[in-house]
């Protein structure tokens, strides 16, 4: 295979901050794909007009590799809902009903899915009567005081010129992780996620919960490129929020063509059932990068209305790309000359000789080759730096795509070395070595401690007794009083509130 080398990064240059324009955008034009194309929104980190305000059914990035510790699979990260603040409770953060959420496979380069595997939830509230998440410390997915759950069906489609061959259910009522509410109430969040791990028939694997948002990126770009203030690059926009994962890992035979063409495209939507009943794809992602950027505003709604079969309605937004002038306009490094064609070899075919199919049809899509076996050690600027298990080959959670994405768009492949990067280089979490890989969720309680209070459970355990039937309403409020130090305006709104779980329980529980 020939690897696109790079030199080892040097001093970034001025344009380190630029690169964040590229946050949410694109360097390859989008479309949508479902049995039908229809009417469509737009999908990533609140890049577009119509999906901003439906963030349940935004798509924001995916993410394919070859599993490092299982290198006969590939790994398949595809996520949801940008921006979850993890105290934002009482209602946290669940996948839609009325979605379905697909990640396709396109395995022979025609543009088209070949197999489509599709997510859809339902959610069970134990108690209607009151408004907690979850009302008592939380040890297992099936725990009667974690009071809202989702659970999930798959369902496998298959697939010939967007025509349905075969459908059949390969998972049922599949228990989701829940969001992190707090160590009071999940204790042991990353045994609540172990048991969210589903193996599957045929040696797949699934995982759908929340997860630390795993890109890294500063992305105030937008102030017009930084407003020229270099000062402040290097911020982690994304750094302490969350999002929800669906996650599957699939042996690398049951997604290729054959071992002879091992490449395949992998792509990921949502789609919402409207008014009339019928699903209507609002999201589509590939590529990291691809909407926010490359296409102007009068394309965005169009570009995911479209299937990548015809993204060549879009082909001019890459080839005369906004990004690079706007760069020259302000930190004076001189854009590449058009029509931009390194761009739609590397991003509308994959690269050749590595990851681009026979007979390709350019269109948009994470591209892997799944014969690639996994890096022992990573770099994170990926095939521009000689590694070819990454970015573009893929995309790994540890890949830097924002820096390489940027190079390539500001003429890398074309003899135009640059460095040029927004000086975020790995995510503020570390990524676990096993599946779903994702980083644990940001927990929703967070901060000091109160006065008085110790970091053990001694103040959750008592005020758990005090839900109890058992004792009086004063030995309940002496005991957290005592432990928890509290005040005398704490212990009248903490015996208020025991008044009303009383009346609670006895009515519902």
């Amino acid at each position: 295979m020939t690897a696109i080398s790079k030199r080892g990064a040097g001093l970034r240059s001025v344009a380190t901050l630029v690169c964040g324009a590229l946050a949410a955008g694109g360097l390859a034009a989008a479309g949508v794909t479902a049995l039908e194309p229809g009417e469509a929104e737009a999908s990533s980190h609140r890049e577009a007009p119509l999906i901003s305000g439906t963030p349940q059914y935004d798509n924001i990035d995916v993410y394919a590799f070859v599993s490092p510790d299982k290198p006969d699979t590939t790994t398949i990260i595809a996520n949801w809902i940008p921006f979850e603040e993890p105290a934002g409770g009482p209602n946290f953060f669940t996948f839609a009903e009325d979605a379905q959420y697909d990640i396709h496979i396109d395995n022979n380069g025609d543009a088209q899915g070949e197999l489509l595997f599709r997510y859809t939830f339902k959610t069970h509230t134990k108690n209607e009567k009151t408004f907690l998440y979850n009302t008592g410390p939380v040890e297992s997915l099936d725990d009667p005081d974690l009071n809202v759950t989702q659970t999930y069906d798959i369902e496998l489609l298959k697939l010939k010129d967007q025509h349905l061959q075969s459908r059949t259910k390969i998972a049922d009522d599949v228990p989701v992780a829940p969001s992190n509410v707090g160590k009071a109430s999940m204790p042991d969040y990353a045994g609540l996620r172990k048991q969210a791990v589903h193996e599957l028939a045929g040696g797949s694997t699934t995982f759908a919960g929340q997860a630390d948002d795993p890109f890294f990126l500063d992305l105030r770009v937008f102030d017009l490129l930084y407003g020229g203030n270099l000062s402040e690059v290097g911020n982690d926009t994304l750094k302490g929020y969350n999002v929800n994962s669906i996650a599957l890992q699939v042996p690398n035979e049951m997604i290729q063509e054959s071992a002879d063409q091992p490449i395949v495209g992998i792509w990921s939507t949502t789609q919402r059932k409207n008014a009339q009943g019928h699903f209507t794809q609002v999201s589509r992602l590939g590529n990291p990068l691809v909407n926010e950027v490359v296409n102007p505003i009068e394309d965005k709604d169009t570009f995911n209305a479209s299937a990548p079969w015809d993204d060549a309605q879009f082909l001019e937004n890459v080839t005369n790309p906004e990004l690079p002038k706007l760069i020259e306009a302000i930190y004076k490094i001189k854009a590449p000359a058009e029509p931009r064609n390194d761009l739609v070899d590397v991003f509308l075919k994959g690269v050749k000789d590595l990851n681009q199919p026979p007979h390709v049809t350019p269109s948009e899509m994470l591209r892997l080759n799944t014969s690639i076996k996994p890096t022992a050690e990573p770099k994170r600027l990926g095939v521009l730096d000689g590694d070819n298990a990454g970015f573009p080959n893929g995309r790994r959670l540890t890949d830097d795509v924002i820096d390489a994405s940027l190079q390539v768009v500001e003429g890398e492949l074309l003899g135009q070395k640059n460095d040029l990067g927004d000086a975020v280089d790995k995510n503020d979490k570390e990524f676990e070595k096993a599946f779903p890989y994702v980083a644990l969720p940001t927990e929703g309680s967070r901060g000091p401690l109160a006065k008085g209070t110790s970091g053990g459970n001694d103040v959750r355990n008592q005020i758990g007794d005090a839900l109890q039937p058992a004792g009086s309403s004063d030995d309940n409020m002496t005991l957290i009083a005592a432990s928890a130090g509290a005040g005398a305006a704490g212990i009248l709104l903490i015996g208020a509130g025991l008044m009303w779980w009383r009346r609670m329980r006895g009515r519902a529980y």
